[in-house]
């Protein structure tokens, strides 16, 4: 009985957060404390599987960008790429795209596109272009650059929790996949988007006649946020062999920087995006309760017995199946019902790091595929309707397919090549 009552809990929860029409964080709360309410696992065990290693290392990682929006640095970054691009707005999409993948990388993407998309409508407005290719862009290659290490994309931040891999595992494993993946991508661009990019001369002048140092706000600030942020940067490298969890170092990055920049926590806590954090509490534990009764364990030997217990077989599957998932459902909560999955598969005799790697690589990249495949999508489609400009699930989804299939297809022959060889 608790079985199929738990089950139909994380199937209404699901269907909720992936229909958009009850609020993610809302939703994932109330299928969370469902199963506390109908005893499918005590108060006690539901707050014990909440994972603060990811909670804290999100929250940190917003006070830090929280802190450098404040100096005028974004400001500075959008006006700079118009000129580094020469105001030609293909090389600006590249720009973009290029600087919001590297930024994803270092700040979590879902942090970076509700930085760089207000500055990019404010690009398009003075170019007077339509704002559509620049921000479809910028959302896949978040989910491209956030798939390259430990703190980039929401779902590594939940298997490095889980896992024990950390700052320097990601980045050598996923960095090199995504690098190429990102270069492929740009190659894609011009197809994609080079025939509706055209702006009159007159309008390239104005925009390269913009003073960028005139938007740095605060330089002070500016030269202590860069300071502390490389510093915690360097401690994420490092966080491994130092024995610290990443979120402990970015708690003393986001504490550091406060203290230095003499900003009241209040007002900067303020700016903290708690609803996201919330929508993870509420996850860990609806995740516990189909875990406790047993479900993961059945889809585990299920898995197991599909592929006979084949290495290759289950690692590829997997790698497809995670991002055919991930298009259908936003990738946060797919990860986290899928990473006790792995545990039991690695606990029937599968190696399990290279089930790590092709889970990260399906659910990162897999949510480019649709609109509502992963969080930075979803905000950065709310942020472009807020200001007139609708992407829709249809006007997405060729886009991101293509970009997903190439990327999928680069990810096999990584994995092949690198594990499973």
């Amino acid at each position: 009985m608790d079985v199929m009552v738990a089950g139909a809990i994380f199937l209404v929860t699901y269907a909720a957060i992936a229909s958009d029409r009850i609020n993610k964080t809302i939703a994932a709360l109330l299928g969370g404390l469902a199963m506390i309410a109908v005893r499918i696992i005590d108060q006690e065990l539901a707050f014990e599987a909440v994972d603060f290693n990811v909670i804290f290392l999100l929250a940190g990682m917003m006070v830090l960008a929280g802190i450098l929006r404040r100096t005028g640095f974004f400001q500075w970054l959008a006006i700079r790429s118009i000129k580094v691009a020469g105001g030609d707005p293909f090389r600006l999409l590249i720009v973009l795209s290029l600087i919001t993948a590297g930024l994803s990388a270092v700040l979590d993407n879902v942090t970076t596109v509700v930085l760089i998309a207000p500055v990019t409508l404010s690009i398009s407005a003075i170019l007077g272009i339509s704002p559509i290719p620049f921000l479809v862009s910028e959302i896949l290659a978040s989910n491209i650059g956030g798939t390259a290490t430990l703190i980039g994309d929401p779902p590594n931040i939940l298997i490095g929790s889980a896992s024990g891999l950390d700052f320097a595992a990601f980045l050598g494993n996923m960095g090199p996949v995504s690098v190429l993946i990102l270069v492929v991508f740009i190659a894609t661009l011009r197809p994609m988007f080079g025939r509706s990019l055209r702006i009159d001369a007159d309008v390239r002048e104005t925009a390269m006649a913009l003073n960028e140092t005139e938007v740095i706000a605060d330089p002070k600030l500016l030269r202590r946020s860069v300071a502390v942020i490389a510093a915690t940067l360097v401690g994420f490298l490092f966080h491994g062999p130092l024995g610290y969890e990443p979120a402990t170092v970015a708690l003393i990055g986001a504490t550091v920087l406060m203290l230095v920049a003499r900003i009241d926590p209040e007002a900067v806590f303020r700016e903290v995006e708690w609803p996201t954090l919330f929508f993870f509490i509420g996850l860990f534990i609806l995740v516990e309760g189909v875990v406790h009764v047993g479900i993961i364990d059945a889809i585990a030997d299920g898995l197991f017995e599909l592929t006979a217990g084949d290495q290759a077989v289950t690692t590829i599957g997997l790698l497809w199946l995670s991002a055919i998932s991930s298009a259908i459902i936003d990738n946060i909560p797919y990860t986290a019902t899928m990473i006790p999955v792995i545990q039991s598969l690695g606990s029937a005799g599968l190696p399990i790091e290279p089930l790590w790697w092709a889970l990260a690589l399906g659910a990162c990249l897999g949510g480019n595929a649709t609109i509502i495949g992963a969080s930075a999508n979803v905000v950065v489609a709310n942020l472009a309707g807020r200001a007139g400009h609708a992407i829709t699930f249809r006007s997405f989804l060729p886009y991101g397919a293509l970009v997903v299939v190439e990327s999928l297809v680069i990810s096999t022959g990584y994995v092949w090549l690198r594990y499973l060889l």
